[in-house]
């Protein structure tokens, strides 16, 4: 299984992470390798990369395009919230550089049959690992109308989310709603047929990008990774985020300026007792786009935002 694959941000990223012969890094979400690829090629001959994914279709790909590295790459079918176990594995305990890109891939949105783009009729699935137990599905067929507002408020950051999540509940009543079709039609029905030819983006682009947030735990996982990554970093380490939307790039941004140090004592406080240590230096103050070439040639990766920090002190 070969993916169609063009990397976001690729010179970018590269560049920021300082890839040189010799060194460690980690991919924590592989994809279609290509970011993976590059870094081997900077990194050559006594390097090594370490690939993680949870779409254990990924990593076939992955052992398929990265083979003529095999003998400087270790793949894990994982989460990557998992890495300080994937290191024990290893018995390393420090790497130079780390890259998660937080994007859907091409094939999980073509050719996964996962349901996660509502233009096909598919199993409303959603799952990044085909073996965690709960679905799409489950949540659309299953959840209360209040858990399924919240989920699409919060995650979809969608206006009408009550209006959604009700109609939802009123078409599963006289049977489950089993693709990703038909829920991409009750979506379409409920918002007011005023405001659907307002929108520059699908009626239901929002929805599901929600319940995918949701079935994968994708910002818990985030938010709970960032401080725990940094600590398995060498001195003069970095690690680079790219994200896709506004709540990922929130969770980034802020949990990079806790590693700053910056001081939390309310401000008329004598002196700090917060004890924070600035760990890191943000190296993206502001956060770096795609180029309108990249656009152009990878429409893709319009919404992309990379952030980079790197680790100053043990």
């Amino acid at each position: 299984m070969i993916y169609r694959h063009t990397p976001v941000m690729l010179n970018e990223v590269i560049a920021y992470l300082k890839c040189e012969p010799g060194k460690c890094y980690v991919d924590c979400t592989i994809g279609g390798a290509g970011h993976s690829r590059a870094i081997l090629d900077k990194i050559l001959p006594d390097g090594l990369l370490i690939g993680i994914d949870q779409d254990s279709d990924a990593i076939e790909n992955a052992t398929h395009v990265l083979k003529p590295y095999a003998a400087n790459t270790h793949l894990f079918h994982d989460n990557y919230i998992n890495l300080p176990n994937i290191l024990s594995q290893l018995n390393i305990s420090r790497v130079d550089g780390i890259i998660a890109d937080l994007g859907l891939s091409l094939h999980q949105i073509e050719s996964s049959g996962r349901g996660f783009s509502f233009l096909r009729d598919e199993p409303l699935d959603m799952r990044m690992n085909a073996e965690s137990e709960i679905t799409a599905q489950d949540i659309v067929n299953n959840a209360s109308a209040g858990h399924l507002e919240k989920v699409i408020r919060e995650y979809g950051e969608e206006r009408w989310a009550r209006k959604i999540a009700r109609h939802i509940v009123a078409v599963r009543a006289g049977g489950s709603i089993r693709t990703s079709r038909e829920l991409a039609q009750i979506v379409y029905e409920a918002i007011p047929k005023r405001f659907v030819h307002k929108r520059k983006i699908h009626p239901a682009t929002k929805v599901f990008m929600a319940l995918r947030i949701a079935v994968n735990k994708e910002l818990e996982v985030l938010d709970s990774f960032i401080s725990d990554a940094v600590g398995f970093l060498n001195p003069g380490g970095r690690i680079c985020f790219i994200s896709f939307h506004s709540l990922e790039d929130r969770i980034v941004k802020r949990r990079f300026l806790d590693l700053e140090g910056k001081c939390t004592c309310p401000p008329d406080f004598p002196k700090c007792v917060c004890n924070s240590r600035k760990i890191a230096r943000v190296l993206s103050r502001k956060v770096i786009r795609p180029t309108p070439a990249e656009i152009k040639i990878n429409p893709m990766a319009r919404s992309a935002c990379l952030r980079v920090a790197e680790k100053l002190i043990d």
